[in-house]
């Protein structure tokens, strides 16, 4: 039966709808977005992402393996540092690895204390006192910050003593404010031994401060705990031959520091120490002047100007009585760093030993009371002279007075002067008896004097010294 289809035709795929008026719209909007891009590139008001951006993207771990390289290669700043452009300054040393890494993450407290404790150890490679001084004030100021970011961390308040214990003996801060902060650095290092018993780095920093203040049993108690709890430390080791060292224990002390110095190779300030106790402890100058010209040498690899490896082979030389070849290495001491008056003194000491008197007088003149450039026989440079804040200068001071009086003659009488500088002593130290005997022989040569009695046929008297300013400013301890 044939019938009709009648009715809409069947279909056999999904009908289709009509434009959607809302997606053209959209469209058509981020066509022109893409127009408006591209013409903003090429007029440069906007960078592609894909052109390279001028200086790569660092992360900040980046800098701080940076920073831990260069300490590895005794590079903890380097004098030489220039700017390469406004936008790339370069990093030669750790200190600024560790200040680029905290210019991107300026809340890492384990960035700035580890900033403080090289800032500190690097202040022993700088010239003189008051760049010393100033580079151990930027220790501190990082050591500070990083206690506030993290005041509950042990390390952290660990390095912040071991920063002040080294600031307080700077020459050219009193006995009175050495205590201060000596006393305020044992306070830092107890809060750290509190936080953590077992911080190695806490206990070995306590023990130099213990040994600073002459409590060695306590000292060598921490420093051996120390080591034992990190061998691999260079400042375990240090801290250890340190308070050996206090100890009179010289072999044991040479051991210590030489296995620091295996640690962190080149680290000068250590073999400085080694040469030290092997001529003022073993008495072996031969062994003492191979570690001092190899800190000499290192200093010279890595462009550090510093007169202490120099002065330190002089004053050897000196002891065994080769003035001469001693009087070459101050010359080398003094054309690093004509400006500082601790050098005219140690030369001054030199000549003096060598029984150069009259040499001697314009050296320690420069140290004590300074010198201009056209007094300045050396130098020919401007030195301001060495207030009488401490012992150690206070033997400067000796050593010019008696040189003063010694020199002395009725044609050509210093004992004016030489009065004043002692005097200046007698009032600063009047209950040594080491000083006071010999300011008063040395008065007593212008008593003389006075009276009539030539001096020609005087023995000048000789200064039994303490360890002198250059050893002392080596690390930070006498």
């Amino acid at each position: 039966m044939d019938r009709k289809i009648v009715g809409k035709r069947p279909t056999f795929r999904p009908a289709r709808k009509g434009p959607n008026f809302y997606w053209i719209m959209i469209l058509l909007a981020l066509i022109l977005a893409g127009i408006w891009v591209l013409l903003n590139i090429e007029r440069g008001q906007i960078k592609s992402p894909f052109e390279p951006t001028p200086t790569p993207t660092r992360v900040t771990e980046s800098y701080l393996m940076e920073a831990q390289a260069y300490i590895d290669a005794g590079k903890l700043d380097d004098p030489s540092n220039t700017t390469l452009s406004d936008d790339v300054p370069p990093i030669n040393d750790a200190i600024e690895a560790y200040q680029e890494a905290l210019e991107r993450n300026p809340d890492n407290a384990q960035a700035w204390a580890e900033l403080a404790r090289i800032q500190a150890y690097s202040s022993s490679m700088l010239r003189n006192d008051t760049d010393r001084m100033k580079r151990l004030e930027e220790a501190m100021e990082s050591a500070d910050k990083s206690v506030e970011l993290a005041p509950d961390e042990s390390t952290n308040h660990a390095i912040r003593a071991f920063v002040l214990d080294w600031y307080a003996f700077n020459s050219l801060l009193s006995d009175e404010q050495s205590q201060e902060y000596l006393i305020e650095a044992e306070r830092e290092a107890t809060r750290a031994f509190q936080l953590d018993p077992e911080n190695a780095l806490a206990l070995a920093f306590y023990a130099e401060i213990l040994a600073d203040q002459q409590k060695w049993l306590q000292a060598e108690k921490y420093a051996s705990q120390a080591v034992a709890l990190d061998p691999n430390s260079m400042d375990t080791h240090r801290v250890f031959g340190y308070v050996l060292e206090t100890l009179g224990q010289y072999n044991s002390a040479i051991q210590q520091y030489q296995r620091a110095a295996e640690i962190t190779p080149n680290l000068t300030f250590l073999y400085v120490r080694i040469g030290q106790n092997f001529r003022e402890g073993i008495r072996d100058p031969a062994r003492a002047l191979e570690y001092f010209e190899k800190a000499a040498n290192i200093d010279k690899q890595l462009g550090v100007e510093n007169p202490v490896p120099y002065l330190e082979i002089a004053r050897t030389y000196s002891q065994e009585g080769q003035f001469f070849t001693a009087s070459l290495n101050a010359e080398e001491a003094l054309a690093l760093d004509p400006t500082r008056a601790h050098t005219y003194g140690q030369f001054g000491l030199i000549y003096r030993r060598a029984r150069n008197y009259e040499g001697a007088l314009p050296l320690l003149k420069c140290a004590v009371r300074g010198c201009t450039a056209e007094e300045n026989e050396m130098g020919a440079v401007d030195v301001e002279g060495l207030p009488l804040t401490n012992l150690r200068i206070a033997y400067y001071y000796l050593e010019y007075g008696t040189n003063l009086a010694f020199l002395s003659r009725p044609h050509e009488n210093y004992c004016q002067e030489a009065f004043s500088v002692l005097q200046e002593v007698r009032a600063a130290y009047p209950d040594d008896p080491i000083l006071m005997d010999i300011v008063e022989d040395s008065e007593g040569i212008c008593r003389r004097l006075e009276g009539g009695f030539s001096p020609e046929a005087t023995t000048t008297p000789e200064v039994t010294l303490t360890p002198e300013p250059e050893q002392m400013t080596t690390e930070q301890s006498p």
